[in-house]
C-alpha cells in the first residue's frame, strides 16, 4: 500500500520510500519491540503490556517477546519478527499460548509487578490491573480464563506457511492476527505503517462480538447479578447509619456499583463512598472534567494537608494520580463488602470517617469555589499549579 505525504502548500502529494528495516540499521528487540511497548494501542486497541522477553516457561529457555493482557482480562502473546517472518512463527506462537494457558491470577499479578519494579518502581500491579480492567476492586478481576489466550503476530512480510496456518486456525475460533509493519523514509526522517491484515478488521470485529456475548451471557450473567444484589443491600445499611450523623447522603440512593458519591458543592469535587472484595474507604474525588481545574483544586487543598488532616484527626492518603485526569484524597481499611460479617466495623468507619472528611474539607473547598466562579466569570486565569500552591500558604 503506497504511502503519501500531503503537500498543502502546492496542494500535491509527495510518496514515500518503502524501506526495510534492515537496511535502516532497526533491529527486532532493540526497535520494533519497544515501539510496540511503548504504545500498545498501535495495534487498534488498548492493550496492558506486563512483561517484555517473557522466560517464565518450565523446562525451556524460550522468550516470549511481549506479554500484555487485553481490557476482558485475556492474555495477548505478541511476536514480532523484522522483515521476514520465518516458516516457524505460529508454531512458536502456539506453544507460548499454551505455556500460557496455566497461568493463574497470582502468577500474572507477580509477573507484572517484576515488570513495574525495573520500569516503574513504586507501582502496584493490582492497582495498575484493576485501574485497566476498569474494576471497582482486584479480587473481582478475572485474567487468563479457560481458553481465551490471543496471539499476536508482527511482521513486515509473512510466507505463505504462516498466513494459511492461522486461517485455518480461525475455523477453531482461536483468537489470532496479523500486522504487517512497513518502514518508509523521506529524507531524514522514518514513518511505520502498522495494518492488521488477518483477520481483516470486519471480520474480526464480528467474531470477537459474538464469542463475548456467549460468555458473558453464560458465564456472568448469574455472578454479577449476585454481586448487584449485594452491593444494593450493603449500601442501604450506609445510607441508613449515614442518617443519624450528617443530612450529606439523605438524597443518594442505594447503587449496584462499588461507589456512591454525595456533592460537595464545589462542581466535579465529589464526597465518596468506595468498598469492593479487600477495602472500604470514603475520600474526596475530584474530576471537573478538565485536567487542570482538577490539579487546581487538589494543589489548593494539599498546600493545606496539615490543616485538614488534624481537623480529620488522623492522616490521609494524598493521590494526584499521575497521568489521569482526576484527583483522589481517602482514607480507607481492609475489609470485604461482600461479607455480610464484616459489614458492623466496615460501616462504622466508613460513616464516621465520612462525618470527619466533610467536616475537615467543607471550609477549603468553600474557599476553592469562590475563586473557582471567579475564573467560570471570566475575572482571572487559573493559576499555575506552583502559584495556587503559594497562594493557598498564604491563606488565599
Amino acid at each position: 500500500m503506497a504511502q503519501f505525504k500531503i503537500n498543502t502548500a502546492s496542494n500535491s502529494i509527495t510518496a514515500l520510500t518503502p524501506r526495510t528495516f534492515g537496511e535502516l540499521g532497526f533491529r527486532e528487540r532493540s526497535n520494533l519491540q519497544e515501539w510496540i511497548a511503548k504504545q500498545p494501542s498501535c495495534l487498534g486497541e488498548e492493550l496492558l503490556v506486563i512483561q517484555k522477553e517473557f522466560a517464565g516457561f518450565s523446562d525451556t529457555h524460550e522468550r516470549l517477546d511481549l506479554l500484555a493482557l487485553d481490557k476482558q482480562g485475556s492474555l495477548v502473546l505478541i511476536e514480532n519478527k523484522l522483515d521476514d517472518s520465518g516458516r516457524d512463527l505460529t508454531w512458536q506462537a502456539l506453544k507460548y499460548a499454551s505455556y500460557c494457558s496455566g497461568l493463574s491470577k497470582e502468577t500474572v499479578r507477580r509477573i507484572y509487578q517484576e515488570f513495574l519494579d525495573k520500569t516503574e518502581p513504586g507501582a502496584d500491579a493490582r492497582e495498575r490491573i484493576t485501574e485497566f480492567l476498569d474494576a471497582d476492586d482486584y479480587e473481582e478481576v478475572t485474567i487468563n480464563r479457560g481458553i481465551t489466550q490471543r496471539i499476536i503476530l508482527i511482521a513486515a512480510n509473512f510466507r505463505k506457511e504462516v498466513t494459511s496456518t492461522v486461517l485455518w486456525l480461525l475455523n477453531f475460533k482461536l483468537r489470532v492476527q496479523c500486522f504487517r509493519v512497513t518502514p518508509y523514509s523521506m529524507e531524514t526522517q522514518h514513518f511505520l505503517n502498522i495494518e492488521q491484515i488477518i483477520p481483516t478488521k470486519d471480520v474480526e470485529d464480528f467474531m470477537i462480538g459474538i464469542a463475548d456475548k456467549s460468555l458473558d451471557e453464560v458465564e456472568g450473567a448469574t455472578e454479577e447479578k449476585n454481586r448487584q444484589t449485594i452491593r444494593r443491600e450493603f449500601w442501604t445499611e450506609v445510607i441508613g447509619a449515614m442518617a443519624s450523623k450528617t443530612a450529606l447522603f439523605q438524597n443518594v440512593s442505594p447503587s449496584s456499583k462499588g461507589w456512591i458519591s454525595a456533592g460537595s458543592g464545589v462542581r466535579g469535587v465529589w464526597f465518596s463512598f468506595v468498598a469492593g472484595r479487600a477495602f472500604g474507604r470514603v475520600e474526596i474525588y475530584i474530576d471537573r472534567g478538565d485536567g487542570e481545574e482538577n490539579t487546581f483544586i487538589y494543589d489548593q487543598l494539599h498546600v493545606q494537608k496539615d490543616r485538614i488532616e488534624t481537623a480529620f484527626g488522623g492522616e490521609l492518603t494524598w493521590q494526584p494520580l499521575e497521568g489521569k485526569r482526576a484527583c483522589r484524597i481517602k482514607s480507607e481499611m481492609a475489609g470485604n463488602m461482600f461479607d455480610r460479617d464484616q459489614w458492623p466495623a466496615m460501616i462504622e468507619f466508613m460513616t464516621g470517617a465520612m462525618v470527619r472528611i466533610e467536616n475537615a474539607f467543607r471550609e477549603p473547598l468553600g474557599a476553592i469555589n469562590q475563586k473557582l466562579r471567579t475564573v467560570d466569570k471570566g475575572g482571572v486565569a487559573l493559576m499555575s499549579p506552583s502559584l495556587a500552591t503559594a497562594d493557598a500558604a498564604n491563606g488565599g
